[in-house]
Parts: C-alpha cells; structure tokens; sequence
C-alpha cells in the first residue's frame, strides 16, 4: 500500500499544479512508481486516457511527468461549466450529469465522494507514492463542510499536506496566517511545510519574510521557488490563458502570425502551446475582431458551447472581420467546436449545451452539425487524406456533436481507434488545404503535420522557410526535468520523504 503527499493552495493559480507536476517528475526520478491525483477538478482543459475516459488535462501532465499513461481515477471527478451557475459533471471519466452549483454542492457526499473513495484506492494499491493536488483554497468556510478536494482528500488518504502561497500576487502573510487560522486544529497538524511560489528577485531579501511566516504559523519553510517563466508545461485550467504570454502580439520579420479565437466558452486551449514554442511563429489569442487584422492564419478553437459563442461571433463582428480576412487569402483552422462553427449550421434539438436550437455556422465547410445525448472521447490516430497526404496524425476526441458530410465535402483525414474495425473519415478540408476543421485535440502536436501545414502558409505568402523545429515529446519532456530540478535546488524534500516513509538526508 502507497503513501501519499499533498499540495494544498491559499488560492487558485497559486502554483499547485506545476509543483505537483515537478514532485511527481521528481519521485519519478528517484525511482519511485507515482501517480497523480486530485479528487475534483474544475476546467474545460481535459485529455482522453486509452480507456477512453475524459479527465483534467493536469493530471494527465502530471501522469507524463510520472512515466505513466493517464487513467480515470487521477481524477475522478471533473467539472465542465457550461454556464455561469450549471457544469457537466464528468465522474471516473464518464458523463455523470449535468447539475447547478446548488445541486452539485447538496449531492457531493453521496455517490460522487464514493468515487473519490474508489479511485484513490485503486491508485495507492498500485503504487509507491501518490501526489494529490488539492483545488482552490482548503478554507471557503461557506462550501467547507461539503468540499471533497482539499483537507476531506487529506484525511481519506492519510496525507502530508504542503501549503503553497504565490507571493507574487502580494498578501502572503495574509493569506498564509489567514488559511492555517481557518483550518481546525486536526487539519493544520497536518501542514508540515510552506512553500513561498513565484518569487522574482533575490531570495535574500526575503529571509526576515520567512522567519515572520514560521512565527506567525509555527510550521516550517520549506523553500522559496523563483518565478519560472514559460515554464513549458501545460496550463490547469482558463486562469492560465490570463498570462502575458497568450497576448503579446509580437511582430518578428517574417514570422507567421496565427490569430486564436478566445471564445467565451473556450476549451482546451492548451491545443496551441506547439504554435507558441514554434520558431518563426508568432501565436496569440485575439479578444477583438481588429486583432484579425494583417493575420496569416485564424484559428476557432474547442468550446464547450458551440451554439452560445458562434452567436457571439455573429453578435461582435467576427464574421465580418473573419470574411474580411479570408478574401486576404487568411488560412482557417478550427478545432472540436472550431470545427463545428466553420460548418453550415449547428443544431442542439435535446439542448445538451445551450437553450438555443439551431445556430448558423460561417458556412466555409460543406457539413452540418447536430449536438447528440452521449459525449465521444476516445483516443485516435491515422493519415491526412488530402492536401498534406502522407502525414501521420494521433489525437483525442472529446465532442457532443455528430458532423455529418454535405456533398462536396472531402475529409481531413482517415482515422481508427484501438477498437475501430476499420478507419473512417473525420474532419473536413477545403480550398487546397486552406481552411480545415478537426475533431482531433493534440492535432498540433504531430511534428510531421504541423511542419507541413506551416510550411504551405509561407509558401502561400511568400514568407522564408524556417530554420528549425520543435519535436514536443523532447519539449515537454525537457519541461518537466527542467521545471522537477528548479525545485530540487530551491525546495527542502526531507518532508516529502519523510510523508511517504522513507527519510533521506
């Protein structure tokens, strides 16, 4: 039976899902069978397992940076909003139901904290170690005495918990001092550490900070990690997309500037990260029509709304700057439900994600969407069938909607899964390769038909070839050494090790 080590936040986006990500590539490292975890996870970032179950995309990260493959009970509970006040409620990677925040929160102790129960008992049976990441801040003292993600998970599994605080955000003493305050007596004796996130500048300067923090808690440092900059792994969730670097719209000699859609309900947007690392392109997420302006390629990514945010594209100008560009010869790309929208129309006749029956598409592809009772998620891989015949592709689906062909069209590309008897078509490509739709999420990480696909948008506008490119299995790999040996240089373990039973000096 494994052990288990907990990170804990004073808030969201403090820094927890990256330091779990750099303990499991550690402990990995070390020798160590560890596996990710985290009970309840809200984002519309997920990833497919091979079993075909939908989880967060952290945890599938954070099973990479482990060696492992992804399974449903890292994370047995994941919420997809779908509005302001309603989620999907995927349990064990399976649509559960879709509930208000009221409901959810009245419900959550019954069948869905069971789940939990289960999925962490089939983790810890299998491995050494495992990390769990908790979600938000353990003390909302309104949502504590049903919560099923932070000190309910660290009692369950019998767990060390650090606490991590980012101070480049201000008020760490508060939020510090204030979270061991809110916590009973039995929870903070759990906190055998602190870890100062996000610091910029020299760490001296903050010794008189660290001895404050452990007088006012009485519970150790552990270690003050520095601000880590494109850090290369993957964002948890939409407060990641806030970054600077998503935005910058930088202007490189002969770089292709790719323009991304930020639909309000946008999902996996963690599609795109190749595009970012890519040299010789500059990649941004666009929130106004004239952001379309001078553009080589526009992308509409994934979403968990499709009929809700192609209103909002026909409401806020977006079709017109769209049109505008693609008579400029602009290249489309659209993802999941990128790829919907660019179709004739979608329809939602059991309003499985908006109250709206029918919506018109932007009618740059020959299909029609209608929007089904039951999600397909599922692992994928094949060849490009037209344009860029030859190149080999894999990636997952997640998807409600059902795209049927209209005549004319012809398919991006033949696909199986491991359970498919033979291939079949997905997606839709038009104008010589010039607008494509997709279902497959991660289509961007295929090095062979990102190369191409960049390759014929210079060709196209006269731009220079580039020098060189990225291989994302290297990049990511080097990501979670580079991200794990930051923290080993700057973060105390000897708790760590000390939680799963095995001191070290």
């Amino acid at each position: 039976m494994g052990k288990a080590v907990m990170v804990v936040g004073t808030a969201s986006n403090v820094g927890k899902s990256v330091l779990c990500t750099a303990l499991c590539r550690i402990l990995h490292q070390d020798g160590y069978r560890v596996a990710p975890f985290k009970s309840q996870n809200m984002s519309l970032n997920s990833a497919v397992t091979p079993s075909g179950r939908e989880i967060g995309r952290a945890q599938a990260v954070q099973a990479a940076a482990c060696g492992i493959l992804p399974n449903e009970h890292m994370n047995p509970v994941l919420l997809k909003p779908t509005s302001r006040d309603r989620s999907q409620v995927v349990i064990q990677g399976r649509v559960y139901d879709t509930k208000s925040s009221r409901e959810y929160y009245q419900e959550r102790l019954g069948e869905i904290w069971q789940a939990v129960v289960e999925s962490y008992t089939y983790l810890v049976e299998r491995h050494d170690v495992i990390v769990i990441e908790g979600a938000g801040s353990p003390v909302e003292m309104n949502l504590k005495p049903t919560e099923i993600a932070n000190m309910r998970t660290a009692e369950m599994a019998d767990a060390d918990v650090l606490l991590v605080a980012d101070i480049d955000r201000g008020g760490i003493f508060a939020s510090v001092v204030g979270t061991m305050q809110l916590l009973s007596a039995s929870e903070r004796a759990r906190v055998k550490g602190i870890i100062v996130n996000k610091f910029q500048g020299d760490p001296s300067l903050f010794d008189d900070g660290v001895k404050l923090l452990e007088s006012y808690t009485g519970v150790p440092v552990l270690g003050v990690i520095p601000y880590v900059r494109d850090v290369g792994i993957e964002e948890e969730d939409s407060m990641g997309l806030q970054g600077e670097r998503y935005h910058v719209q930088r202007d490189t000699p002969g770089a292709i500037r790719v323009a991304i859609v930020q639909l309000p309900h946008i999902s996996n947007f963690n599609d795109f990260d190749p595009l970012f690392l890519e040299p010789g392109v500059d990649a941004f997420f666009c929130q106004t029509p004239d952001d379309l302006q001078g553009v080589h390629v526009i992308i509409l990514p994934g979403t968990k709304n499709t009929l809700d945010d192609l209103a909002w594209l026909h409401e806020f100008g977006w079709i017109k700057a769209i049109s505008s560009a693609r008579e400029q010869g602009t290249f489309l790309f659209g993802i999941c439900g990128g790829y919907q929208m660019l179709g004739r129309h979608v329809q939602d006749p059991y309003h499985q994600e908006s109250a709206v029956n029918h919506q018109e598409g932007l009618d740059y592809l020959p299909v029609v969407t209608e929007m089904a009772r039951e999600k397909s998620t599922i692992l994928v891989a094949g060849q490009i069938s037209d344009a860029y015949v030859g190149a080999e592709v894999s990636g997952y689906e997640i998807h409600m909607g059902v795209t049927s062909y209209l005549p004319g069209a012809r398919a991006f590309a033949r696909v199986k899964s491991a359970v498919d008897v033979a291939d079949r078509p997905d997606g839709c490509i038009a104008d010589e390769g010039r607008i494509i739709g997709t279902y497959l999420h991660g289509i961007f990480d295929n090095d062979d038909f990102r190369g191409k696909w960049l390759a014929s948008i210079r060709v196209a506008f006269g731009l220079p070839n580039a020098n060189a490119h990225t291989s994302m299995i290297a990049t990511r790999d080097a990501a979670y050494d580079r991200i794990a040996d930051v923290v080993r240089r700057h973060l105390d373990l000897r708790p760590v090790y000390e939680a799963i039973g095995t001191p070290k000096e």
